[in-house]
């Protein structure tokens, strides 16, 4: 049975020009939140970020466009290496669907086209949803971003989960018992025991952190090359997934 269906028309390979519009769209909002219409979107978008993974400049332009659609900033085309517009003509397609039957849901996701294009479709059909359903939509499209496993059950869990059983993060002890997990690396990055991060947050709270604890911007030689490790594994928790 097909819960909701997302078209992406975008353009074909090796054309001269980078494209992106919206074809036929049935986004749902009904049900059990999020809605199935934003679990499809946050899927296309899990599934083309973790396609994207390894390309931290891109991926944080993305994040900076799901920050100015999030805060209905007006945006101007092209953006991210594409334009968005409502010509459909000329243009390839792809079709991602959510189904599912006897209580499970699973991603059919179209993986004929480059990612991206898909990844930016998503963001702009979740800033045509609307404006009670957008801010929703909205978080759970940034908790999608940092998804870097398969399309699978685990994708599903991780979107409809809470924090602590959502994000499958590698755990292991560390020195006097202390274990690398989700809410030490968050506490590790100054981040709130509840805040859900982005990609680009994460990124910009490590450099920052890196560069206070190095002694070459004055911090103590003593114990630098730790902090330093601390830091890598932390953020290494919070951007991938085991």
């Amino acid at each position: 049975m097909e819960f909701a269906h997302l078209e992406v028309c975008h353009s074909r390979p090796f054309a001269p020009t980078r494209r992106v519009a919206l074809g036929h769209l049935w986004l749902p909002g009904k049900g059990t939140p999020p809605g199935p219409g934003v679990l499809l979107l946050a899927g296309v978008v899990a599934a083309g970020v973790s396609a994207l993974e390894g390309d931290d400049e891109l991926l944080d332009k993305v994040e900076a466009l799901l920050d100015d659609l999030d805060a209905g900033r007006r945006v101007v085309q092209p953006r991210v290496q594409y334009r968005f517009q409502t010509d459909v003509h000329g243009l390839d397609r792809s079709r991602h669907r959510l189904v599912g039957g006897r209580g499970l849901l699973h991603f059919e996701i179209d993986g004929h086209g480059a990612p991206l294009p898909q990844v930016l479709a998503a963001l702009y059909a979740a800033s045509k949803l609307a404006s009670g359903a957008r801010p929703a939509a909205f978080r759970l499209v940034r908790r999608a971003t940092r998804w870097t496993g398969g399309i699978d059950q685990h994708l599903v869990d991780f979107l409809l989960g809470d924090e602590a059983t959502g994000f499958r993060r590698r755990a292991g002890a560390g020195h006097n018992g202390q274990r690398f997990d989700e809410h030490w690396a968050l506490r590790v990055l100054g981040f709130g025991a509840h805040e859900e991060p982005g990609r680009s947050d994460i990124q910009r709270r490590f450099r920052d952190l890196v560069r206070d604890a190095h002694p070459d911007h004055g911090a103590e030689h003593s114990g630098a090359g730790e902090r330093i490790v601390e830091l890598t594994e932390a953020r290494r928790i919070l951007l991938q997934t085991a």
